[in-house]
């Protein structure tokens, strides 16, 4: 099996400590690369970066020198970590450099052009590479963006549903963890004894991906899936693992026991961060739970309870994810897994 070199944009950060924990032993990846800003640029990893994971540093990265977040970098393949503020310049500079940009920031995900991808449900979109390298004329380069971490939650029940009897509505309530603002995250003050009703920025990402990412490739774009979505984004007091309770008036008619089937039943992929389950579908009534179920499948499964017929919509239900994992990192992994596989890389 070949081995690609990685570089990691963003390496200091949550996600980018995320990305280093989660390709140690990777049989496909090596860290080669890491970059982060200017205050870090020029110092081994070990004293750049705060590490804030369980465990240590691994030994593998610890002497690395961290560089600064443009081309050129020593490696194959880019995951990118960066903040928004920075993002767009710098992943198009190495896109154009002729690098894979696997990207987690949010801003290409919007982009005609660019697949908002999750493996499982919208392979095809990779077929917008080419559209892209030539309308942005990037050559041998390209990015591919995974979604926000609140749509991965719930993205993958409602594409299942989708499938077999078609979505015409949906509203998304999210109680997201704190460690989705990133490090430090959000001030104690604030969260403990709390909860916050605004997220800057995440109602429209929940409201617009989700279409996208279920939507169709043709005639070179993306057809997206017709149906509306309404969103209102919590902040809760929960480290790690993202909860959204949704509610959706479907095209056709459905038995409850055809809804679960479809979520249940929905495939994982054979790749090496794919979990043995992508939805997990949870029996008990009160799951699923961020700090028992957010490590489904290493962090990599969705896992879905709580499926009734509803009052006002036809059916509601409760899903979950990790956040930092199938919401972050992880999922970036396994795009590039996915690039490989369909040898794009």
């Amino acid at each position: 099996m070949k081995t690609y070199r990685v570089g990691i944009l963003g390496a200091t950060g949550t996600v980018g400590q995320r990305f280093v924990q989660l390709l140690q032993g990777h049989p496909q990846f090596e860290i080669s690369a890491l970059a982060a800003s200017d205050r870090s640029a020029g110092k081994p990893y070990a004293e750049a970066c705060a590490w804030k994971l369980n465990g240590q540093i691994p030994d593998n990265v610890r002497e690395i020198v961290v560089q600064p977040i443009e081309p050129p970098l020593d490696c194959d393949v880019v995951f990118s970590s960066l903040p928004s503020s920075v993002a767009r310049e710098t992943e198009e500079a190495f896109a154009r450099a002729g690098y894979p940009v696997i990207s987690n920031s949010s801003s290409y995900r919007m982009d005609e052009d660019v697949p908002l991808l999750v493996p499982e449900i919208n392979a095809d979109h990779l077929d917008l590479i080419p559209v892209q390298q030539q309308k942005r004329g990037f050559g041998k380069g390209f990015i591919v963006t995974n979604p926000n971490c609140a749509v991965l939650s719930f993205a993958p029940p409602l594409a299942a549903v989708h499938r077999k009897f078609g979505v015409e509505s949906v509203i998304v309530t999210t109680m997201q963890a704190v460690s989705g603002a990133g490090y430090p995250g959000v001030p104690s003050m604030d969260i403990l004894d709390n909860v916050l009703p605004y997220i800057a920025g995440e109602e429209p990402k929940v409201e617009t991906e989700a279409q996208k990412i279920l939507g169709s490739f043709a005639d070179g774009g993306i057809q997206k899936a017709d149906f509306t979505v309404s969103a209102q984004c919590f902040r809760v007091n929960v480290l790690d693992g993202h909860t959204v309770a949704v509610r959706m008036n479907l095209a056709k008619k459905s038995t409850l026991e055809d809804v679960v089937e479809a979520m249940a039943s929905f495939p994982s992929l054979g790749l090496h961060s794919s979990p043995k389950q992508f939805i997990e579908v949870c029996n008990e009534p009160s799951r699923p739970q961020p700090r028992l179920d957010r490590d489904n499948g290493n962090g990599m499964s969705i896992t879905v309870g709580r499926i009734f017929p509803d009052n006002i919509f036809d059916y509601r239900f409760v899903a979950l994810s990790h956040n930092t994992v199938r919401g972050a990192a992880g999922s970036a992994i396994l795009n590039a897994e996915l690039l490989i596989d369909k040898r794009i890389i």
